[in-house]
């Protein structure tokens, strides 16, 4: 039985604008003059320039162009305007990834020119003489070699590989005959399959002196005394000094883990911060400025608004120029719409960071980080009477620059904590005194967590050993038995 039923429905939603004015104000000042150049490209109503400014704008508010009428005929003939305007006047090639994930949208992929490392390692092996199969083993293993500089595979399972995918079969013994001349190449210690044979073949290329043998020998004998730093076994084990044992310990400190990070011809993009907003101390008081490449000159098309005008002059009206008149308006809807998207971006990014900038000012004045007053992000929403996410978008990807170097804003962001007093601290307050004592100790008995708790107890902050262990790790700082020093 069908029956038909009148039902009343209340919702909310985020235009298409408000969704691409968010977009807009997450970009950081790079990214944003590509999304720019990107619109002009798209939209020939768009231009850039100053030569013709606020004025073209105004001609397009005009009321005499808003339906484009001539003698009081709209022209609406075969098209509802209503299916491309809609409701917040927004061309449809506008909304093609509003209803999407992030995940979803269309990414480029950029290229850079150079020798990659693998390429690099290519070539040196052509300087070795090799037989067939064996030139055809020692690529596949450059092959494995990752952007570390390891091969962290069994030599069983190279031997399947070859046997699967290159139709070569050979042994364990041939792989590590074609290894060792693998690991001969630049830089030292590459191909290596794990940190204590990178190590070892980095200090087998270094002259035969007493600290290098005994470096040679703590990394073969006792690896794991060495890593877990247990100085004492090592004195005791192989009867040396302490002098000596530094001399030792000193050459193996001067070795490099990572041998794959040295290659300078590696084809990483190298990426540039160009801060977003700018902070001065004139005679004694803060300034804020917005990086000028944010506040770029666009106007609409001068060439377009003619097109209107022409279109009103004419007597006879075809569809082909009705058909054109529409799509004249709607990139010019786009190119006001994006025009008022920039002017609105510009205003949000000043409010917010004015509102950052002036919450934290002790520290912007003095660059001291134990300046740092708490604050999260519904601290800066309040002040400006934004949403949360808004305030977020702005400090995620934005930076600022102070007196005291290019800082991420969001840097500015921390928790609270209570003192012995009662007063609201940052944890980066904290965390800075945590730092600053963990440098100053004694390198020889260096502080347990335990310890560093009661010493910040001490200096007012009444914070437990794992809350310390966790400050430690988010500092990167290693526990105190491998900061131990001999």
């Amino acid at each position: 039985m069908l029956k038909q039923q009148l039902n009343f429905k209340l919702s909310q939603k985020l235009s298409p604008q408000q969704i691409q004015l968010m977009k807009l104000i997450q970009l950081p000042t790079q990214a944003f003059e590509q999304r720019i150049s990107q619109e002009i490209e798209e939209n020939p109503a768009l231009d850039n320039g100053k030569d013709e400014g606020d004025k073209l704008d105004d001609d397009y508010n005009n009321e005499e162009y808003e339906d484009y009428d001539d003698g009081g005929e709209v022209i609406e003939t075969d098209i509802n305007v209503d299916d491309y305007l809609s409701d917040d006047e927004t061309p449809s090639y506008r909304l093609s990834a509003n209803n999407y994930s992030a995940d979803d949208e269309e990414k480029q992929t950029p290229y850079a020119s150079g020798t990659s490392f693998n390429q690099f390692l290519l070539q040196q092996l052509r300087t070795h003489r090799f037989t067939e199969q064996q030139e055809e083993i020692a690529q596949f293993l450059v092959g494995s070699v990752d952007e570390s500089g390891y091969i962290r595979r069994e030599l069983q399972d190279i031997v399947d590989d070859l046997a699967f995918t290159q139709n070569i079969y050979t042994s364990e013994e041939e792989i590590e005959k074609v290894l060792k001349v693998v690991q001969g190449l630049d830089p030292a210690g590459v191909a290596a399959r794990d940190l204590r044979e990178c190590l070892l073949i980095q200090l087998g290329r270094k002259g035969d002196t007493p600290s290098v043998s005994l470096a040679t020998r703590i990394l073969s004998e006792t690896f794991d005394h060495f890593t877990k730093k247990h100085y004492k076994k090592l004195i005791s084990k192989f009867d040396v000094t302490e002098d000596q044992l530094r001399d030792a310990i000193h050459e193996i400190e001067g070795l490099n883990p990572r041998p794959g990070g040295t290659y300078s011809g590696n084809s990483r993009m190298v990426e540039h911060v160009v801060p977003d907003f700018a902070i001065k101390i004139v005679e004694g008081q803060l300034e804020l400025t917005l990086n000028g490449r944010n506040a770029p000159e666009l106007h609409v098309s001068r060439e377009y608004t003619n097109m209107l005008k022409g279109y009103k002059d004419t007597k006879e009206k075809s569809k082909s120029q009705k058909d054109a008149v529409m799509f004249i308006k709607q990139k010019l809807d786009a190119a006001k719409w994006f025009i008022d998207a920039i002017k609105q971006r510009q205003q949000t990014l000043f409010v917010t960071m004015n509102a950052i900038m002036h919450h934290q000012e002790e520290f912007f004045l003095s660059g001291d980080e134990r300046k740092l007053k708490p604050m999260i992000l519904k601290d800066i929403a309040d002040k400006i009477n934004m949403d949360v996410s808004t305030v977020s978008r702005v400090a995620n990807s934005k930076y600022v620059d102070t007196p005291y170097g290019t800082k991420l804003i969001k840097e500015f962001f921390s928790e609270s904590m209570k003192n012995d007093q009662g007063e609201d601290v940052s944890t980066k307050e904290i965390k800075k005194i945590l730092e600053i004592t963990i440098s100053e100790e004694n390198k020889k008995k260096p502080l347990t967590d335990d310890k560093l708790a009661k010493i910040l107890l001490e200096k007012g902050y009444p914070i437990a050993r794992r809350t310390v262990a966790k400050y430690r790790e988010q500092l990167d700082l290693p526990v105190a038995r491998l900061r131990k020093e001999i």
